[in-house]
């Protein structure tokens, strides 16, 4: 794969918020609450994601490589990016906040929790660079054959936003066979329940991190959340994550 870099990506902020304006946010809040986690088709186009999975060899994008055998959180690796981020995830991160904060705030007031989020992302980073929270948290995972990601939660510090997105960079079927995204829904006193999303190149999934809330019988309860990737079975697999609160 060619290398690229996002001054030769169109990268216009108003076509990125054109694209994010254009989801089905209705049914995109419905599956969230319904499943705790919903598809969000065609969010970046296959130039673009060809672009973003050809940084992940210049190690001047990011501020420090993962390699996930030698922590035991799977096989494969992961780069987090470093800030100024590549101005497509740049813009990418704002307009998904605006979209999600209603739904974390919201769940949060459904589970209790007294937390709650400002409407621009500008505003929950002050909150976390205040408090610490300064490295940025936005990551190119690169995968190859054999290689997994373990069922985990991205929580980086006190200040954590309740839903990320991951996109997927490559074609299953042709770039690679396996390696679905996974979630699992950890219930109280019953069995856990897991989720295999399907996606496309270009198409996101938006999750939950921790915990959302589940409507009973009894009143809402609070479910645990984790993630993670099923191993490849041949090819390459690359996917950016977009994480809204920022790292200690």
């Amino acid at each position: 794969m060619p290398k690229a870099n996002f001054a030769t990506i169109d990268a216009d902020p108003v076509s990125i918020a054109t694209r994010v304006d254009a989801i089905d946010w209705k049914q995109a809040t419905a599956d969230l609450d319904a499943q705790g986690c919903a598809v969000l088709k065609g969010l970046l186009t296959l130039e673009e994601c060809a672009a973003v999975a050809a940084l992940y060899p210049d190690d001047k994008n990011f501020r420090s490589k993962v390699v996930m055998g030698r922590h035991g959180f799977g096989r494969g690796e992961y780069k987090y990016f470093a800030y100024p981020l590549p101005d497509l995830i740049a813009q990418l991160r704002p307009e998904l906040y605006a979209r999600l904060c209603a739904v974390a705030n919201r769940w949060n007031e459904t589970m209790g929790i007294d937390i709650r989020y400002p409407d621009s992302h500008k505003a929950f980073l002050k909150r976390c660079h205040d408090a610490g929270q300064t490295r940025p948290t936005p990551l190119l995972l690169q995968y190859g054959e054999g290689d997994y990601n373990c069922l985990h939660q991205d929580l980086y510090g006190e200040h954590v936003f309740p839903l990320q997105v991951a996109i997927l960079l490559s074609q299953p079927g042709r770039d690679f066979e396996g390696g679905e995204f996974v979630l699992t829904e950890q219930r109280p006193r019953m069995q856990s329940r897991p989720e295999v999303v399907p996606l496309r190149q270009g198409d996101a999934v938006a999750f939950a991190v921790h915990h959302r809330p589940v409507q009973g019988t009894r009143g809402p309860y609070r479910v645990n959340l984790r993630h993670g990737v099923s191993r490849i079975r041949s090819g390459h697999r690359h996917t950016v994550g977009v994480i809204f609160h920022d790292a200690k």
